[in-house]
């Protein structure tokens, strides 16, 4: 049976090239939507960055940022190191200042960071280098090129002001409630198919700009997509960018538009393999270090006896009282 797939979450779609997107209120909101709590972290208004040349190099970073393709895609204006058209503000929500939508808050003040996947520690180069080689299917930019220094510049710039080692409200992936059951990749192509089949498109496969230059909303599975590996493979990390954010422009983290299990659900049947074809990794090793995997991630061997197909679809929970109970990492 052919299904169809998600958005992360759409009529949900993701953000396009070259425009900077503006939220809007969700016309309905699930009965558990999130309450405002905590204070967001605030970003500086682009009115801000100064008349220097740092400040013109922040600008061009943040340009890359928004169209990626353009500049360095597989038809780039600068270099051709993208394996794909999407952008990086179709992960990072409105050039990486969303909360709760893989945003740049603190991005700066981290690096350089210890990074499971690798197990290694990562400089914030190396960061934006991962995300050109895994997500991107591309090839790493050269660390002292002009790009580069403008992606950095724009996320310190972005940044200025969190202390150092620190995070802040918004930059991390907004806390859910794991669902007691595993999601559910049949209930999810239904919520896919009401949802976010009319941006991501009945097979996945997104919908290309009409001057494809880019994608106006990103393929959520198939050759163009990300691969295995990439963040938003995960299931888990998958359902909390979904809950915050999509449909885009519909749903907002504090009014959200799916439940949380739809959320999850949809999730599962975007990242199911079983249906849905990714590109080959560059032959980079995920989690070499079995200990510091995540709890959701599908592949083992794990610190703990539960299978595959349950560290990728759940239940969850079982999994991380047992962690919990042996004294092993509890990672997400």
């Amino acid at each position: 049976m052919k299904l169809k797939f998600l958005c992360l979450l759409l009529p949900c779609c993701f953000f396009g090239c070259d425009l900077d997107p503006h939220s809007a209120k969700p016309e309905t909101a699930p009965t558990d939507s999130i309450p405002k709590k905590k204070e967001i972290w605030k970003v500086p208004d682009t009115t801000e960055i100064p008349n220097d040349d740092f400040g013109a190099l922040v600008r061009y970073g943040r340009q890359l940022v928004l169209n990626t393709a353009y500049y360095i895609g597989p038809d780039g204006k600068v270099s051709h190191n993208l394996g794909n058209k999407m952008n990086c503000t179709q992960c990072h929500l409105d050039a990486g200042t969303r909360p709760y939508a893989f945003s740049y808050f603190s991005s700066h003040a981290r690096y350089p960071q210890y990074r499971a996947r690798e197990d290694k520690i990562l400089s914030l180069a190396d960061r934006v280098n991962n995300c050109i080689e895994r997500p991107h299917s591309g090839k790493p930019l050269k660390l002292d090129s002009k790009e580069m220094l403008a992606i950095i510049s724009y996320m310190k710039w972005l940044g200025k002001n969190v202390p150092v080692n620190q995070h802040v409200e918004g930059d991390s992936p907004i806390k859910l409630q794991l669902p007691d059951r595993a999601a559910d990749p049949v209930k999810g192509a239904e919520v896919y198919k009401r949802e976010c089949q009319s941006c991501h498109g009945a097979d996945g496969e997104g919908k290309m700009r009409t001057d494809n230059v880019c994608y106006e909303y990103p393929p959520l599975w198939g050759p163009k997509s990300y691969q295995p590996g990439s963040s938003l493979h995960r299931v888990v990390k998958a359902a909390t960018f979904i809950y915050a954010n999509m449909p885009n422009k519909l749903a907002t983290y504090d009014k959200p538009k799916l439940t949380v299990e739809e959320s999850f659900d949809v999730a599962a049947f975007i990242n199911d393999d079983r249906i849905h074809k990714r590109p080959v990794n560059n032959g980079a090793v995920n989690y070499p270090n079995y200990k510091t995997k995540p709890l959701d991630y599908g592949i083992g061997p794990f610190v703990d006896s539960f299978p595959d197909l349950q560290h990728k679809f759940g239940p969850w929970k079982p999994i991380l009282e047992y962690r919990k109970k042996n004294g092993l990492p509890e990672k997400f």
